[in-house]
């Protein structure tokens, strides 16, 4: 099977897998604001299993990218393939609507042990190492914006939707 390319491939992959995946958009001047939510039907509403937000700023290097996470299993079912969709669609989506072709993000350095997986799960994204953000008075503006110190990342879309993709489709 071919890995998905386009968010409405993405969407299909999504609808396979009994998931919805909704991208929610907001332009106020130059700025796009994003959360891309992967859910599942319950018998009583939509159960949320992942989410991520950011900002497009219209430049190539103007991708942003902030909270992602993904529920635990638990009660919700298995979440296999979540992250991976999530990712797919977040870099889809700047390559289809905005000029945006790096994506740029902090490893968060709330503890060494938490820092080194998130170092790690997004180089098998495609993340690279940009700079370290730390107390140094030039990282305060930075720190503002992304909440703390840690490890500057940049992804080109291009690479980081290959990498996704093929995350949700294995080689046998």
């Amino acid at each position: 099977m071919t890995p998905p390319r386009s968010l409405a491939d993405l969407e299909a992959e999504a609808s396979r897998r009994g998931l919805l995946l909704r991208l929610q958009v907001a332009s106020r001047g130059p700025l796009t604001t994003l959360r891309v939510g992967v859910a599942r039907r319950s018998e009583q509403a939509l159960l949320l299993l992942g989410e991520l937000k950011g900002w497009a700023l219209p430049t190539a290097d103007g991708l942003r990218l902030d909270t992602m996470r993904v529920q635990g299993g638990g009660a919700a079912g298995s979440t296999a393939g979540v992250g991976p969709l999530i990712w797919a669609a977040t870099f889809a989506w700047a390559l289809e609507a905005t000029p945006c072709r790096q994506a740029t993000l902090l490893a968060i350095r709330d503890n060494e042990a938490q820092h080194r997986r998130l170092v790690r799960y997004f180089s098998r994204l495609g993340f690279e190492p940009l700079r370290e953000l730390g107390a140094g008075p030039l990282d305060l503006a930075p720190r503002l914006v992304w909440g703390g110190s840690g490890l500057l990342m940049r992804c080109n879309c291009t690479e980081g939707l290959a990498r996704a993709a093929l995350q949700l489709h294995p080689p046998a």
